[in-house]
Order: C-alpha cells, then structure tokens, then sequence
C-alpha cells in the first residue's frame, strides 16, 4: 500500500515536470523585404508521432490565406482576358446563379471575392466529387438577406470560393489546381499545391500535421496524406481527377483553406506583393484593383474584418478606422495580406503598407479565436507571437 501511495505521489510530482518539458506549439515565424526571406522563429514538432521538428520551409495547411491566392489567380486570368470580374458569373458557369431574395440582380467574381454576395455557410461549403455545386447553391440556406449582390451586406462566407474556382476553371478550361500553379506558384518559384495535389513525396514526407489544444490530430496526420484520398468525396465516388471536368466543381480542390505551402515560400507571394507591378505578378491595373479594393472595401463590420477587399484584409488604417478593433501589431500600419484559422491553425501574411516588407506566419495547437473566424479577433497568443518577432528584426 504504501509503495502504491509513493508511486502515485511521484506521479502527481512529475506531471508538471513533463508538462514543462513538452515542447511548444508548431510555430513558424518568417520576415520578408524586397531583397531578403529569412526565418525570424522555427519551433516545435511538425509530427508528434515521429518526433520531427519543424523546418522553415515545411509545408502546412494555410487555411484562408488561400483566399488571398485565389484572388491573384483570378486577376491574373483578368491579365490574360479571360475572366471580367464584374460580368454575370452566371454567362461562365453555364446556369443561372442568383439569390433566391434578389434573382434579378446578377452575381459577380468581385461580388464574391469581397464576400458581397449574400451568401451563407450554412448550407456548407464542402461540395464533394461526385456531388453538384449548381444543387449547393439551390439550396435557400445557401443565402442570406442581406441586400443585392454588391451592395449586400458583408458577411464572412467560405461558400463563394468554390465558386469562385469553379468560375475560372470554366473561363479557362484548366484544373483550378494547375491554374494556381501556372499562374502564381510557377512564376514566382513556389513550390505549394491544394490538398497535397501534385506536392509530391518530397512534401509529403515533411507536411506539418495539425492538432488541436486538445491535442487530437486535426488535418493531415501521417493517415491522411497520400497514398490517401485527400480530396472530399461523395458516397460511392472513386477517388480519381482523371475524369473530372473543369468547371463544374473546383470546390474538391479546397480554394477556401486547402494551400499547402511551407513560411519561406509564402514569404515569396508576399515579396510579390510588396513589390507591386514591378514583381511582374500583376499588370499595372491588376495591381491597382487588388489594392484600391481593400483601401475602399470597408465592410461596417468592428473587428477583424473591418476592411476587406478582393481576398485582401487591411488593418490598423489609423485615423479611418478607429471604431474598427482589428490590431494585431502594438505599432504601425496599415498592413494588408490575410489572416487564416482553422483546425488549431492560426496564420497570416501581413505587409505594412509603404515599407516594402512584413512577416508570413503560422502557430498550431490554438484554441478557435472567441466568436469564431468571421466574427472572432486576433488572439492574445497571436499578437505576442507577432511582437516577438518583430523586435527580432528592429521593428518597432
């Protein structure tokens, strides 16, 4: 009796001393100016089974920073011709796509990259091959009545990036993964994919696998990556793209959160960025348009997505915006990019306006944000993880 005693006393000691020899969160943290990319913080475990560390450059799930992706796809397709952002999706998609409240009034790309629609997340917004995308957007939950198209009310919906995919396949006549590749991954030396489509081995082997605070693997444990499925799949559907037509439902291919990019290479869409119509990413117009749309974009929402564009945030725009709560560094400003949550992942690409550099981003194991991402803020862990890395560069 007494050893037991003894031996759960030792227990109940040791536990704490465990707790404080874990090692943290996944955490990558990566500056960026015209000229340099360098890793600022690389902590913790990529895969907790196997006891690997993360690297810099390991590849992880972004969440909705691939809606800032998306968008430079589609004004790149605007570059070449092929897509007008402010013409009726509908002459793309082949049917009528209209709001069961407003069906006279036409849907656009713009509309749907600025989340001006009307529509809603609660019909879901995972459209599994096999499935109809034409049939999610029949469904009344699918929209809310919040105004016309483009004069709707802004509401935070993952449901227009599907469609948004779906549009630019039909205007092309590519896969909306080889789109992005071709027009965003290839030409600025990237090496990404959506849902471990075409990353290859090489990637596969380093993939960061996401956990909850809860410590349960979230997204793409060892179990998850190929030679699994790793696209949604209707009942009965074989896991096979050879088949697929483009253009009828790119929402396999997660354009709302599925990007599999490691910090270093994201860090380079963000040099992209910041560099502007010099990069050669987007035309002079291309440009314009992406940046004028979140310095105009302003949405009546207070936190977190006070000023929204075409997949591109603005934040801390002093003076404007100072009944908006959407600071996540104690110092500077405005900053533009986009923030990302989900499956205990936070992340973000964030440029300040006018310097020419800024930081990319993602932590693991955190707990969701309060309210939720549309509607939540920057967590407190968020921003001290962001003060931390900018005094490592001088940053006030």
């Amino acid at each position: 009796m007494i050893r037991r005693l003894l031996a759960a006393l030792a227990c109940l000691t040791a536990a704490p001393l465990a707790a404080q020899d874990a090692p943290p969160p996944a955490t990558v943290v990566v500056y960026f100016d015209q000229q340099t990319v360098r890793p600022l913080i690389v902590e913790g475990l990529a895969n907790k089974e196997r006891g690997r560390a993360v690297e810099a450059n390991d590849p992880v799930r972004i969440a909705s920073i691939s809606k800032l992706i998306m968008a430079l796809t589609a004004l790149r397709l605007m570059d070449e011709g092929k897509v007008d952002l402010d013409r009726d999706v509908s002459d793309y998609l082949g049917w009528r796509l209209r709001s069961p409240h407003h069906p006279d009034a036409p849907v656009t790309l713009a509309h749907l990259l600025m989340h001006r629609a009307g529509l809603s997340d609660a019909a879901g917004y995972s459209i599994p091959l096999g499935a109809s995308l034409e049939a999610k957007l029949a469904d009344p939950a699918a929209w809310r009545d919040v105004g016309p198209p483009g004069a709707a009310a802004f509401e935070y919906a993952n449901l227009g990036s599907p469609v948004v995919a779906t549009v630019l396949e039909a205007a092309s006549g590519e896969r909306y993964d080889r789109l992005v590749e071709r027009l965003v991954f290839k030409p600025l030396g990237v090496k990404a994919c959506l849902n471990w489509i075409g990353c290859g081995p090489d990637m596969e082997v380093r993939a960061v696998t996401l956990y909850r605070h809860t410590g349960e693997v979230a997204a793409d444990g060892t179990d998850r990556l190929p030679p699994a499925c790793t696209i949604p799949l209707a009942e009965g559907q074989a896991c096979d793209l050879d088949a697929y037509v483009p253009g009828t439902n790119a929402s396999i291919f997660s354009p709302q959160g599925g990007v599999r990019i490691g910090m270093m290479d994201l860090a380079k869409i963000g040099q992209a960025l910041a560099r502007g119509p010099r990069s050669g990413l987007l035309s002079d117009a291309g440009f314009e348009r992406l940046a004028t749309s979140a310095f105009e974009g302003r949405t009546g929402a207070t936190r977190m997505f006070c000023h929204y564009g075409l997949g591109f945030q603005l934040l801390q725009r002093v003076g404007v915006s100072s009944d908006c709560d959407d600071g996540l560094f104690a110092n500077g400003g405005p900053f533009v990019g986009h923030s990302g949550e989900a499956y205990g992942l936070l992340s973000g690409l964030w440029i300040e306006a006018g310097s020419y550099g800024g930081v990319v981003y993602f932590t693991t194991e955190a707990p969701p944000p309060p309210g939720g991402e549309d509607t939540g803020n920057f967590t407190q862990a968020e921003k001290a993880l962001m003060a931390r890395a900018l005094e490592m560069v001088g940053e006030p």
